[in-house]
């Protein structure tokens, strides 16, 4: 897509340079006498001027609005990974306390049998 619109940028320079061009070689051999010509002249490169600020100022214009666009989705990537990463963390925590938990009732459950192995061994003793 980008590749067609820089193909029709380069046509459209290539189209108005030649305009330009033409249009400074008809002056120069038009029958008019040269204070009319040097004023034409100047009259179209305040013109071509003006037209170049403008286009500047459009190409700026669509240049900081993508530019908003890129950091809006930015942004939003930002947002979502943040989002993502609290919800990793969440589910860590939860396999973590159930792990916890298995492992403090795999602790009781040892306790408990050396309990009863101690008792077992005093009553043989006795």
């Amino acid at each position: 897509m980008s590749n067609d619109s820089n193909e029709f940028g380069a046509f459209l320079s290539g189209f108005v340079l030649g305009g330009l061009v033409g249009a400074a070689v008809a002056l120069l051999l038009a029958p008019q006498s040269g204070e009319e010509t040097r004023t034409y002249i100047r009259e179209k490169g305040i013109e071509l001027k003006d037209t170049a600020a403008e286009r500047a100022a459009e190409a700026r214009t669509q240049a900081e609005a993508r530019v908003a666009e890129a950091r809006q989705q930015a942004e939003k990537i930002v947002q979502d990974a943040q989002t993502k990463a609290e919800e990793l963390r969440q589910q860590g925590q939860v396999v973590l306390d159930e792990q916890k938990a298995k492992i403090e009732e795999a602790l009781e459950t040892g306790k408990k049998r050396i309990a009863k192995k101690d008792a077992a061994e005093e009553a043989g003793e006795a």
